[in-house]
C-alpha cells in the first residue's frame, strides 16, 4: 500500500486535489462532492490565515479501502460537522477511510473542474430530488394512516358509547332486581333513594328491606355493611334474607339482630353490618325501632319539632351482636320518619354536623311529595363531599287514612 501526499496552499488547489484522487479511485459523485466540501471546510481557517496543508492518501487492495489524511496542524475542530464524516478528528488531522476502486489510468482527455464540480452537483441535485420524493410518499402514508386512525378512533368511540350505554342498563337492571318492590299500605306513603359510592358499581352495601306482615304491620330493614361495591352487597343480601326470614316466623322485633348474626356467622365470618329495623302500624301509627350500631330514625313532627330516636344495640359481626328493649313511639298523620345510612350524614366527615343539617333539609321537604323527599333530602346534604360513601335515605309519612 503506497502512501502518497500533496502540500496545498489555497482552498482552490486543496479542492483540484481531492477531487482528482477521488475520480481516479472511482468514488461516486455524490461522496466525491461531499469529501471535497468536507477537505476544504476542515482546512480552511488555515489556508485562510497564510498557512499550509498537507493531504495523504493511500489504497488498501485488499480491503479496499481509500484512506484520506488532512493535516492542519492547530486548526481543526473536532467538534465541527463536515459534509462528509470522518472517522477520526483530532486539533492535528481529518482522516476519512472511504470503500473505493483501484486507481484509474489517467484518461487522455480528463475531464475539467467545471465539468467535474458539474456532474458532483447533479448527483447532490439527484440525491436532494430522492429525498423529497421519498418525503413526499412518507407524508402521503402518514396522512393515510392518520386518516385510517382518526377513523379507527371514530369506531372505538362509538363502540366505547355503546359499552357504556350496555354497561350502565346492566347496572341499572341488577340494582333494580335488588330493590324490593314498593309495597301497599293503606294510612302510610313510603319513597327510597339509593346512591353507591362510586359511578363503577351499582350497589354497596347499603340496602333496605319492606313489607307487610300477616298482622298488617310493615316492616322495615336498613343495612349498612362494611366496605363498598359488589363484594359488600352481597352481605348486606345476605342480613336481609335473613332478617326477612326470621320477621316471617314471628321472632320478636328485639331478639332479630342477634340471632341474624347466629345464622351468618358460620357462612360468612367477615359480615360486618349495622342494622335498623321498623316496625310501623298503618292503622294506629304505633313505631317501634331495634337497634345494631346504626344512625338513628329522624322523626319530624308535622308541626316541625324534630327529634332523633335513639335505640341501644350492636351491629351483625360487632362484640356481643343485638338489641335492647325497642324504643317505642307513636306517629300523627302528617308526621315524617326518615331512616338513613350514615352516607347521608357523613360526606363532610362531621357525623353531629350532618345531623343539624339533616333536620334542616327535612323540615326544607316536609310538604312535599313523598316520592320527592328522599331524592331531595340527599342532594341537600351531598352540596359538598369530603367522604364519598354508599348513600340511602328511606321516608315514611302517615297519612290516616
Amino acid at each position: 500500500m503506497t502512501t502518497r501526499n500533496l502540500t496545498c496552499a489555497t482552498t482552490a488547489g486543496l479542492s483540484r486535489a481531492v477531487r482528482a484522487l477521488a475520480r481516479e479511485h472511482a468514488l461516486d459523485p455524490e461522496v466525491r462532492g461531499r469529501l471535497v466540501l468536507s477537505a476544504a471546510e476542515a482546512a480552511g481557517a488555515a489556508l485562510r490565515a497564510g498557512r499550509q496543508a498537507v493531504l495523504e492518501w493511500a489504497y488498501d487492495p485488499d480491503a479496499g479501502l481509500l484512506t484520506v489524511v488532512l493535516r492542519t496542524p492547530g486548526d481543526t475542530d473536532p467538534a465541527a460537522e463536515l459534509p462528509m464524516a470522518p472517522e477520526a478528528v483530532t486539533e492535528d488531522e481529518v482522516v476519512w477511510r472511504l470503500p473505493a476502486g483501484p486507481p484509474m489510468e489517467a484518461a487522455e482527455e480528463a475531464p475539467g473542474e467545471e465539468a467535474l464540480a458539474a456532474e458532483e452537483l447533479r448527483a447532490v441535485l439527484a440525491a436532494a430530488d430522492a429525498l423529497t420524493a421519498e418525503h413526499r410518499r412518507l407524508k402521503v402514508e402518514l396522512e393515510e394512516t392518520n386518516s385510517g386512525v382518526l377513523a379507527l378512533y371514530v369506531q372505538l368511540d362509538e363502540r366505547d358509547k355503546q359499552l357504556r350505554t350496555a354497561h350502565g342498563q346492566t347496572l341499572r337492571e341488577l340494582e333494580d332486581a335488588l330493590r324490593p318492590p314498593l309495597i301497599k299500605a293503606d294510612g302510610l306513603e313510603l319513597a327510597v333513594h339509593y346512591e353507591p359510592a362510586g359511578t363503577d358499581a351499582p350497589t354497596g352495601g347499603d340496602l333496605y328491606d319492606w313489607f307487610v306482615l300477616p298482622d298488617g304491620t310493615v316492616h322495615i330493614t336498613i343495612v349498612d355493611a362494611l366496605g363498598h361495591g359488589v363484594t359488600s352487597t352481597r352481605s348486606a343480601l345476605n342480613v336481609t334474607h335473613a332478617v326477612r326470614t326470621l320477621a316471617l316466623e314471628g321472632h320478636r322485633l328485639q331478639s332479630i339482630v342477634a340471632r341474624t348474626d347466629e345464622i351468618l356467622h358460620p357462612f360468612d365470618r367477615a359480615v360486618m353490618a349495622t342494622v335498623l329495623l321498623a316496625r310501623i302500624d298503618p292503622v294506629t301509627g304505633e313505631l317501634w325501632l331495634a337497634n345494631g350500631s346504626h344512625p338513628p330514625a329522624l322523626l319530624l313532627r308535622r308541626d316541625g319539632t324534630a327529634r332523633y330516636l335513639e335505640a341501644r344495640g350492636r351491629g351483625i359481626g360487632f362484640p356481643l351482636p343485638g338489641s335492647e328493649t325497642p324504643l317505642t313511639e307513636r306517629l300523627a298523620p302528617g308526621d315524617l320518619l326518615l331512616l338513613y345510612t350514615d352516607g347521608l350524614t357523613e360526606s363532610r366527615r362531621d357525623p353531629i354536623e350532618g345531623e343539624r343539617r339533616l333536620i334542616e333539609a327535612a323540615h326544607k321537604h316536609l310538604q312535599s311529595p313523598i316520592e320527592e323527599v328522599p331524592g331531595a333530602i340527599a342532594e341537600d346534604m351531598h352540596t359538598v363531599i369530603l367522604h364519598p360513601d354508599d348513600t340511602l335515605a328511606l321516608a315514611v309519612r302517615l297519612t290516616g287514612q
